[in-house]
C-alpha cells in the first residue's frame, strides 16, 4: 500500500477528531465512555488530584456532561472496564484481561519468591472478601519499587500485578483487592495467552499503542512506556510485522522528516475527518497524561506546542506551574494554565494562564474557552466565574 501525504493542518484535524475532541465527537454517557476507551486502548491513571485526576480529565474534555460516578461504575460496579499496568497504570475494557497474560507472568515473580505471605493473603481475601493493606496484620518493613512499604501492601501490590488479585473498589485512592477469579468473568478469566510467540505480542502492543493516539512514528517516546521488554530492535520489528500484514499504513506528513504510521482500520476515520466541513469553534481543556500527548516530541512537531510536565520538578526550576494543563481552541493548543487546587465547592480557579507565542484572543475564542472551563467546573460539581480571572 502507498503512504498517506497529509499536511501539518490536516495531521491536527485528524488527531483532534481521533480523540475527540471536536464539536464532531458524540460521546455521552456511559456508552460514550466505553466507546471511547475502546478507540484508544487505555486512558492512563495518576492519583494525583488537583482539578479532578487525570483520567477524569481526559474523560471530560470528551463526554458530553461528563458524570464522574459513571466513570467508577463502569470499572467497580459494571465491570465493563478494569485498572491494570497498561500506558503506566492504566483504564482498560474488561475484555483486555486475556491480552495481558504474558505481561501477569512477568510480574509474577513476587509471588513466586514469596509462597508463603502469597498463599496467607489468598486464604485471609477468600475467607473475609476484599481487603486493603490496612485489614492484614503483615506490618514487617519490605523494600518495594516505590521504597520500603509494608509486607501486607507489597503482597498485595505483587499479587496484584500477577494477576491474582484484582482492584475490586476503591475508597478515595484506598484500594481494595478480591481475587481475579472472583471479579473477572469467567470466560475472560479462564482464556489462555491468546500470543503464541514474544513477537506476536509486541506487534499487537504497537498496533494498540498506535491506535491508543492516532498517529504515531517509530521513535522513541513515552508512547511506548510501560511495555516490558520491548526495546529499539523489537519496535522496528514490530513496526516491520505490522507493515507486511498490511494491519499499518504509513503516513507522511509535510515538513516532518520521520513518517507516522496509522491502523489500517482506521484510515476510514482518517479520510472521514478530512472530509468533514469546519465546525463551530470548540475549545478543549487537555489532561496532563491524555493520550494526545504521549508523544510530546510529536505533538511538538504537529502543534508547535512543546509541553513539559512540571509536577515533579522544584519549584524554582518550573518554567509555567504545577499541575499545568493546555488549552485547544479550533486545531491549535493556544493556551496553558495552572490552576489552583480543588477544595471542597470552592469556586474552579486560575492561579496564571500563559496564551501561546502568535495567539492574540478575540471575544469568541474567549467565550469558547470560558464554557470549557465551566465544563470542567461542572465536572467538579463546583463553579467558574468568568469575570475572577483576567485572561
Amino acid at each position: 500500500m502507498s503512504a498517506i501525504a497529509i499536511t501539518k493542518q490536516q495531521a491536527r484535524q485528524f488527531l483532534l477528531f481521533y480523540q475527540g475532541l471536536t464539536p464532531h465527537a458524540s460521546f455521552t454517557g456511559k456508552k460514550g465512555i466505553m466507546t471511547f476507551i475502546k478507540r484508544v486502548g487505555c486512558i492512563q491513571f495518576d492519583p494525583l488530584n488537583v482539578v479532578g485526576m487525570n483520567p477524569e480529565l481526559v474523560l471530560q474534555s470528551r463526554i458530553a456532561h461528563f458524570d464522574r460516578k459513571q466513570l467508577y461504575e463502569l470499572i467497580y460496579q459494571d465491570r465493563q472496564l478494569f485498572d491494570y499496568w497498561d500506558k503506566m497504570m492504566s483504564i482498560l475494557p474488561m475484555s483486555d484481561w486475556p491480552y495481558f497474560a504474558r505481561m501477569r507472568g512477568q510480574y509474577r515473580r513476587w509471588c513466586e519468591a514469596n509462597p508463603e505471605v502469597t498463599e496467607r493473603v489468598r486464604q485471609e481475601i477468600a475467607n473475609r472478601g476484599a481487603l486493603c493493606s490496612g485489614d492484614l496484620d503483615d506490618n514487617e518493613k519490605v523494600n518495594w519499587a516505590w521504597g520500603p512499604t509494608r509486607l501486607s501492601r507489597a503482597a498485595l501490590e505483587g499479587m496484584y500485578h500477577g494477576g491474582q488479585l484484582v482492584i475490586a473498589s476503591k475508597i478515595g485512592t484506598r484500594k481494595y483487592y478480591d481475587l481475579a477469579e472472583r471479579v473477572i468473568p469467567k470466560l475472560l478469566h479462564t482464556q489462555p495467552d491468546p500470543f503464541e510467540t514474544v513477537e506476536q505480542y509486541y506487534e499487537w502492543y504497537v498496533l494498540r499503542r498506535i491506535g491508543s493516539v492516532g498517529l504515531l512514528w517509530n521513535r522513541p517516546s513515552d508512547a511506548w512506556l510501560g511495555i516490558p521488554g520491548m526495546k529499539t530492535a523489537e519496535r522496528h520489528r514490530a513496526f516491520a510485522g505490522l507493515l507486511a500484514k498490511q494491519l499499518i499504513m504509513e503516513v507522511t506528513v509535510e515538513g516532518l522528516a520521520a513518517p507516522l504510521y496509522i491502523r489500517t482500520s482506521d484510515v476510514e476515520l482518517l479520510h472521514s475527518s478530512l472530509a468533514l466541513a469546519a465546525p463551530a469553534p470548540h475549545a478543549s481543556i487537555i489532561a496532563p497524561l491524555d493520550n494526545l500527548l504521549w508523544d510530546r516530541k510529536l505533538i511538538q512537531a504537529i502543534f508547535d506546542f512543546e509541553y513539559r510536565w512540571e509536577v515533579y520538578k522544584p519549584a524554582a526550576e518550573r518554567q509555567y506551574g504545577y499541575y499545568v494543563l493546555p488549552v485547544v481552541y479550533g486545531d491549535r493548543m493556544v493556551a496553558r494554565f495552572d490552576p489552583v487546587k480543588q477544595k471542597k465547592q470552592a469556586p474552579l480557579a486560575i492561579h496564571n494562564w500563559w496564551w501561546e507565542a502568535g495567539i492574540e484572543p478575540d471575544d469568541e475564542m474567549k467565550r469558547t474557552i470560558i464554557d470549557s472551563l465551566e465544563r470542567l467546573a461542572a465536572m467538579l460539581g463546583t463553579s467558574y466565574d468568568p469575570d475572577a480571572f483576567v485572561y
